[in-house]
Order: C-alpha cells, then sequence, then structure tokens
C-alpha cells in the first residue's frame, strides 16, 4: 500500500512539473508573438514615410465587441455598429433629376487581380445599377453610389484598378483627388497581403490626404482555413495596418459581411459623424482593427 501511495505521489509530482513547464512555454510563445509582431510592424514602418498619415485623427478606444459567427448570422451584423444620426440619415439612391445640390467625392479601391474588388464594388453599388452605370476603361473600373447624409446628397465615384500590369499608369488616375483609398488583399492569398505596402507607396506618391482603409476579402473562404493559419495572416494584418495607420476590415461580398459598413465607416470619418463601431479581434469571425 506505502508503495502503490509513492507510485502515486512521484507521478503526480510528474505531472505538476510537465504542466508547469508546458505553461511556461506557452507564456514564453505569446512573448515571442507579441515581440515579432512588433519587430514587424517597425520594420515595415521605415519604408514608409510616417509624415504622410499626419492627416489622419486617432479613433477612440472601444472594447472588443463580440460579433455573430460567420458567416449566415455575421451577415445580420454586418450593417450594424453605428449610431442613429449616420444610420437614419445615409440612405439609398435618390433620382437623379432632383434640383437639390450633390456633393462628388471620390474613393479608390487598390489591390492584386483575382482578389475580389469588383465583387466587392458590385455587392455596395447593387448589380442592376453596377450593369447600368459601369464605366470600363483598360485597367479601371468606375461605378457610383448616391447617398443622403444629414439632407446633403453625396455621390461617390468608386475607382477601381483592375489590372496590375497597367496599374503604375492607372494608379495616378484612380487615386487623384480621392477623399479615401482601399487597400484590399485576399486573406486565403498571404502573397496579395504582402503587396499591400507596395500599393500603399504608389498611391500616396498622388495623394497623401485620404482615409487610408486596409480590407481583407472572401472571409468565407478564410474561416475554413486551419486556426493557426487564420491567427498567422490575422496577426500579419493588423501589423500592416498599424504601419500604414488604416482601419482594417475582414469582409465578405458573397454573405454581404462588412461591405456597407466600410463605406459607413468612411461617411462618418469624412463628416465627423458620430458611430459606434465596435473593435473585433477575435479569430474565427470578422475582424475590425484601429
Amino acid at each position: 500500500m506505502t508503495k502503490r501511495l509513492l507510485l502515486c505521489y512521484r507521478r503526480m509530482l510528474h505531472l505538476n512539473m510537465k504542466r508547469k513547464i508546458i505553461c511556461k512555454f506557452t507564456i514564453l510563445n505569446k512573448y515571442f508573438s507579441s515581440f515579432w509582431n512588433k519587430i514587424l510592424a517597425c520594420w515595415i514602418g521605415k519604408s514608409i514615410n510616417y509624415r504622410q498619415l499626419s492627416h489622419n485623427q486617432s479613433f477612440p478606444s472601444t472594447t472588443t465587441g463580440n460579433m455573430a459567427s460567420p458567416p449566415s448570422s455575421a451577415v445580420t451584423s454586418s450593417e450594424s455598429g453605428f449610431s442613429g444620426s449616420l444610420a437614419s440619415t445615409c440612405c439609398c439612391d435618390h433620382s437623379k433629376d432632383s434640383s437639390e445640390d450633390v456633393v462628388a467625392l471620390k474613393i479608390s479601391l487598390l489591390g492584386d487581380n483575382q482578389i475580389g474588388k469588383t465583387s466587392f464594388l458590385t455587392k455596395y453599388v447593387g448589380k442592376e445599377k453596377a450593369a447600368d452605370e459601369d464605366f470600363s476603361t483598360k485597367g479601371l473600373n468606375q461605378m457610383d453610389k448616391t447617398l443622403c447624409v444629414r439632407g446633403t446628397r453625396i455621390s461617390y465615384s468608386i475607382w477601381e484598378v483592375k489590372d496590375d500590369v497597367s496599374a503604375p499608369t492607372n494608379i495616378p488616375m484612380a487615386c487623384k483627388d480621392s477623399v479615401a483609398m482601399c487597400f484590399m488583399f485576399d486573406l486565403t492569398s498571404r502573397c496579395t497581403l504582402n503587396s499591400v505596402i507596395s500599393w500603399y507607396q504608389q498611391a500616396r506618391q498622388y495623394n497623401q490626404t485620404a482615409i487610408p482603409v486596409m480590407i481583407g476579402t472572401k472571409f468565407d473562404d478564410f474561416v475554413k482555413l486551419p486556426l493557426d493559419l487564420q491567427w498567422t495572416i490575422a496577426s500579419q494584418a493588423r501589423a500592416y495596418a498599424k504601419a500604414i495607420n488604416a482601419t482594417l476590415f475582414f469582409s465578405s461580398a458573397t454573405y454581404n459581411i462588412n461591405v456597407n459598413k466600410i463605406f459607413k465607416f468612411i461617411t462618418a470619418k469624412l463628416f465627423n459623424l458620430p458611430w459606434t463601431l465596435e473593435r473585433n479581434l477575435t479569430i474565427g469571425e470578422p475582424i475590425i482593427d484601429f
């Protein structure tokens, strides 16, 4: 009996030792990951002229918000997050023959090919309207969307750079006079994420005042990836967004996740309207980071 007790005691000691080692290793790993992300963000930041970012205002801190599980329930939450003053004043398109004055503003969409820029734009503008008003030239796609904000009609002219080959020629045309520039990447393709910095640097040569927004597309495919890979991609995306001082959104045009919310955010930012957008850093949910 005594031998059995001793054996059990030794086993307990052995298990406790294992637990302590695993616990220390886990803590060390978390510190190392955090330290590496900071190094990555600093390294990226050195290649960017931060003087170009002085126009941006800091956002008020908010508590982390829990969003419904994607993709189906995330669709219902994708239109929430803004206070009544903005939600009640943003509306659908008005007739073109209205006598009211229209404020024309321009937004640019930039990113590699095949990442879902056109699907994203079509989802926001609407398929029927996109078919009627699509204006395409070689490497460029332009669509319009009109909103009413506090009694003022605002017409957004959204320019998409479609072709990587002709991008150097089209970036100046797309970015000139833009009030916001959206740097887009495919959440399932890390090479398109790595290209964001290059797109940012090129765009800033022609526009140093536009609001930067970073958008990860195809979130519905992203959530099918292993959790550890999702964590790695999300961490890298957050580091890049921090380096270019951009608000980060994960989106899906297929399920309309965060599509309208992104443009509502831009509108609120431009016109200094109240907003209640919540930060969400939960892996497996559509991340919003600022």
